[in-house]
């Protein structure tokens, strides 16, 4: 299972939320890239950022600090916020970036990834599916969408899609534990690399997600208030 810890960056600091509620923020770094060079310390294999500016803005927001990240790290990095158009996906990847996740356009133009996986590979597109019970939540988690995450996933599969980042809204910042049951759904009927994401509070999440199969867990606040020890995770989990 790869294991993927997070970097929340809102005007250039490392943030984290609860919810994606912005009025529920916490700041835990002023340099996000010292945070990134920590974590690889640490033996991460893989970074997951999120631009928060960028997920409301709609538009990139954070590009120096992502500059910085890349710059500084040798590990592969995945970016997801605001990116909805092929200039953005081109410019975070000229940034060293290795994936960029696509969430409201996967839902308001599902054809838009089949297009970016055409044009830049499967492995450097994933789509971003933020739920709320079952249904997919748009535009930084401010709207929720009538498309079943089920169904969107299986779209994705069909437009040669192979990474999911499957987010449980309710969950996200709570450390109440991921919705294993349906990540696991969305894992067996599409056979999709889907990325739990959301709720990881303690070793005994990770172990859950690992038993049913997940591919994918990442891993936020849980690792900044130190209820997750990242060499000790990556250590039993990776394999």
């Amino acid at each position: 299972m790869q294991l993927y810890p997070a970097i929340d960056m809102k005007n250039g600091q490392c943030v984290r939320l609860k919810q994606g509620e912005f009025k529920e923020i916490t700041v835990y770094s002023d340099a996000p890239e010292k945070v990134a060079a920590y974590w690889q310390e640490q033996g991460a294999t893989f970074l997951h950022l999120v631009d928060l500016d960028g997920a409301l803005a709609g538009h990139s927001v954070n590009e120096e600090v992502i500059r910085r990240i890349a710059q500084t790290v040798s590990i592969p990095i995945e970016i997801g916020g605001g990116i909805r158009t092929e200039e953005a996906i081109r410019n975070m990847l000229s940034l060293g970036v290795k994936r960029v996740i696509i969430g409201t356009k996967a839902v308001e133009r599902p054809e838009f990834l089949k297009e970016m996986v055409e044009t830049f590979g499967s492995d450097a597109i994933v789509a971003g599916i933020d739920a709320k019970d079952g249904l997919v939540a748009i535009q930084g988690w401010e709207q929720v969408s009538s498309v079943k995450a089920s169904e969107l996933c299986r779209q994705m599969k069909e437009y040669g899609v192979r990474h999911v980042v499957y987010t449980d809204i309710s969950r996200d910042g709570m450390l109440s534990g991921p919705n294993v049951a349906a990540t696991k759904a969305l894992t067996d009927e599409t056979g999709l690399d889907i990325i739990a994401s959301g709720g990881v509070s303690c070793m005994e999440d990770l172990e859950a997600l690992y038993q049913a199969g997940i591919q994918g867990a990442i891993i936020g606040k849980a690792l900044y208030e130190k209820r997750i020890e990242l060499k000790e995770a990556i250590s039993r989990f990776e394999r």
